[in-house]
């Protein structure tokens, strides 16, 4: 009898944990009163079906904590995240299921938020909330406070812009042409951000024959849930740096000596900032199975900065190119063998006005392969192998805004050895 009750004890007891999503950390954040603001937020211990389904601010509550209905008060909604600032994950922390969220408050929510207050309708403070449904206590509702403030010391250290760049071009031009051997100009990054803390990072070199990064390679680690950021993507080390930051929201980090740079091989390289996460207590979040650290979280991913090699008469027809707004390819050249079963990488100088450029790839027979991106570069899937042998041809169209094709290169010839 005793064993049976102690059964039904333990079963009462793991029921009640599974009634949904139990909370969030932090429960209340400092935010910067102008602008944007980032924040590393860890809800806790969701059952196995449970996914959020909405997330959004508004600037008062009926009740704060965890909710089955919606604590907003009726009209006072100022935003919900937009979709492109949605990094959320699920994380695994021992046996615990959370739910990683970077809160990335526009600046239009905090101004709304500012005008409210000042209009003496509401106090300084407004609350995220998000939504859960599927969980078995059904729909939950989770508050985090969001306490105005200036965006310094109290803050958490997050990155609110990155802009990358040679110091020739002033960033504004997404790839640098450089002839075989020759050494680029400096080059660095200004970084905005909210808080104050230790920065640290290091700056990376991609090579025409590594892996191309992924999107989630290219995040701040703190960005991302604890167990997923050893998996980023690694390349050759060029410099590491450790800084403190002020807070006064801005500072520019210089890159490591351009005489480090690789440039004896011909193709398309990319420099990359990578930022490691950092203690800051501010922006700790508890998992139930630990704390994480998260000073150097970023709401998007860090910029590239690219370079060129290539000979004499490349970097002209590149440049020719560029000058008359047209389309030039760059890799692979013209009537290039390529060795079978190595990566296959298309790269294209940039186009000024061009949003997207569209991809095709031909065989004697019609289109292969085609894809539309955002990026100078593309590779092939691997399955593009079983072509090896085979007359190839490729172009790349650059498209306006409206899908309109504004430049188009011609046809190039290459095989697959």
């Amino acid at each position: 009898m005793r064993n049976q009750f102690i059964q039904t004890l333990v079963f009462l007891v793991l029921a009640s944990q599974a009634l949904a999503v139990t909370g969030v950390n932090p429960t209340g954040v400092n935010i910067r009163q102008s602008g944007p603001s980032t924040v590393f937020l860890t809800f806790q211990d969701l059952d196995p079906n449970e996914t959020a389904a909405d997330a959004f601010w508004c600037g008062e509550v009926t009740t704060t904590g965890v909710s089955t209905i919606n604590p907003c008060v009726a009209n006072t909604i100022f935003g919900h995240l937009p979709a492109r600032y949605d990094q959320s994950r699920i994380s695994t922390a021992g046996a615990f299921r959370n739910f990683t969220d970077i809160m990335t408050i526009p600046a239009s929510v905090t101004r709304r938020a500012l005008q409210t207050a000042q209009q003496g309708s509401a106090n300084s403070n407004f609350f995220y909330v998000r939504q859960f449904t599927g969980g078995v206590g059904g729909v939950r509702f989770v508050t985090v406070t969001c306490r105005m403030s200036s965006g310094g010391a109290r803050s958490p250290l997050a990155l609110l812009d990155v802009q990358v760049g040679f110091e020739s071009s002033e960033g504004k031009e997404p790839i640098f042409l450089l002839p075989r051997g020759g050494v680029p100009p400096k080059f660095g990054a200004r970084i905005f951000y909210n808080g104050s803390g230790q920065l640290v990072g290091r700056w990376e070199i991609k090579t025409p024959t590594d892996p191309e990064p992924t999107s989630e390679d290219l995040l701040t680690e703190a960005t991302l849930p604890v167990e997923r950021r050893a998996l980023q993507q690694r390349y050759t080390l060029l410099q590491r740096f450790d800084i403190f930051l002020q807070p006064t929201g801005k500072v520019y980090i210089p890159g490591p000596d351009p005489a480090k740079l690789p440039t004896s091989s011909d193709g398309n390289y990319k420099i990359l900032l990578r930022i490691e996460a950092s203690a800051d207590k501010e922006g700790n979040s508890e998992t139930l199975a630990g704390t994480v650290v998260s000073g150097g979280v970023a709401g998007f991913p860090m910029p590239v900065l690219r370079y060129f090699v290539g000979s004499v008469d490349d970097l002209k027809q590149v440049q020719a190119a560029q000058a008359s707004e047209s389309l030039s390819l760059m890799l692979p050249q013209v009537d290039a063998v390529i060795k079978s079963k190595s990566v296959i990488e298309f790269t294209w100088a940039n186009v000024p006005k061009a949003n997207l450029y569209r991809i095709e790839i031909q065989d004697e027979q019609g289109q292969v392969v085609s894809a539309v991106i955002p990026e100078l570069s593309y590779v092939a899937p691997p399955w593009l192998h079983d072509k090896k042998g085979l007359p190839l041809h490729w172009r790349v169209s650059a498209l306006d805004s409206n899908g309109n094709v504004i430049a188009k290169s011609a046809l190039r010839n290459f095989r697959i050895e």
